[in-house]
């Protein structure tokens, strides 16, 4: 029987990559974490490792062994959703990643909402980009994760993951007050008019950047990228001051009104996708299934609209 602590280790270097990024996120030194898998590496009775320069990859063996240790981890999970499930109150805590502008204005009317009906509940929310909280939550640094996805830009759909919609997201190019644009001409021709105009986007590869790119690519230009941040609260302070132009989503107004122009984007690119995403063993346990629930209720109480 092979030993459950390091068949995780060996999931864990497929998921981190390095055997210093395992040691990091467990707090061991490396050499123990290599010390546990060249044991399992003699239980199992083949090899599991090659070395590639100064890392390691896993062997074919060793992928055949992280897909069953998934299968079992997941069932792991699914006994533990059970078992919360038969308790009466519900506690421990739940970890969660968000990015921005979900963070700020959907989390916390949901962390009301659970507080409320779950008070010994703990929730540990952290600030993440999707590109980084979504490899995360398959390592189970969490156990709940927000993303977006913008159009034509479909985030990846790993096996062990489930996502389910939360709510579309408006997008809009946000112009500074000294823009002419010729909106009569439609919205091909008013991102054209903005081709030798400064923009803010997010950082290359992000998601949002890739979508960016793209859109202003097909309608025949290159933008001139200034300002390159994840803030997007930084991205409307640099639209208000007439610094850039910008694509902002609704969120970011939080239902209050713009404070700059908007214009439509082109059909099929006006609006994204926001989510939940959780490991499927854990996706009926209640800690999972109050969160989704309040995060539901909070887009319902915000404005029609926003």
């Amino acid at each position: 029987m092979f030993d459950l602590h390091r068949l995780r280790l060996l999931r864990d270097l497929k998921h981190r990559g390095t055997l210093a990024a395992v040691a990091a996120a467990l707090s061991y030194a490396p050499s123990s974490v290599s010390q546990q898998l060249s044991q399992l590496e003699a239980d199992v009775g083949v090899r599991l490792l090659e070395p590639v320069g100064r890392r390691v990859r896993l062997t074919e063996q060793a992928e055949i062994l992280v897909a069953h240790t998934e299968a079992v981890l997941e069932r792991l999970e699914r006994a533990e959703a059970d078992i919360a499930a038969s308790l009466s109150e519900l506690t421990g805590t739940l970890r969660v990643a968000s990015f921005q502008t979900a963070a700020l204005a959907l989390v916390p009317t949901a962390l009301g909402l659970l507080r409320e009906r779950h008070p010994r509940l703990r929730v540990h929310v952290t600030h993440m980009e999707p590109e980084k909280a979504l490899p995360a939550l398959q390592a189970r640094d969490f156990d709940l994760v927000l993303a977006e996805e913008y159009p034509g830009n479909p985030n990846p759909r790993p096996a062990e993951l489930e996502q389910e919609d939360l709510l579309a997201d408006a997008l809009h190019l946000a112009l500074p007050e000294s823009a002419e644009t010729p909106e009569a001409r439609g919205p091909l021709a008013v991102l054209r008019s903005l081709e030798s105009h400064p923009w803010v986007m997010e950082p290359e590869g992000t998601a949002a950047r890739h979508w960016a790119m793209t859109l202003c690519r097909n309608a025949g230009f290159e933008p001139d990228v200034r300002f390159e941040t994840t803030d997007l609260l930084l991205h409307l302070r640099l639209v208000e001051q007439g610094h850039a132009a910008a694509f902002l989503p609704a969120l970011v107004w939080d239902g209050r009104p713009p404070t700059v122009p908007l214009r439509q984007l082109p059909r099929g690119r006006r609006s994204r996708r926001i989510s939940t995403v959780v490991r499927r063993g854990s996706s009926r346990h209640p800690a999972i299934l109050a969160c989704r629930d309040a995060l539901g209720r909070a887009v319902a109480q915000r404005t029609p609209g926003s």
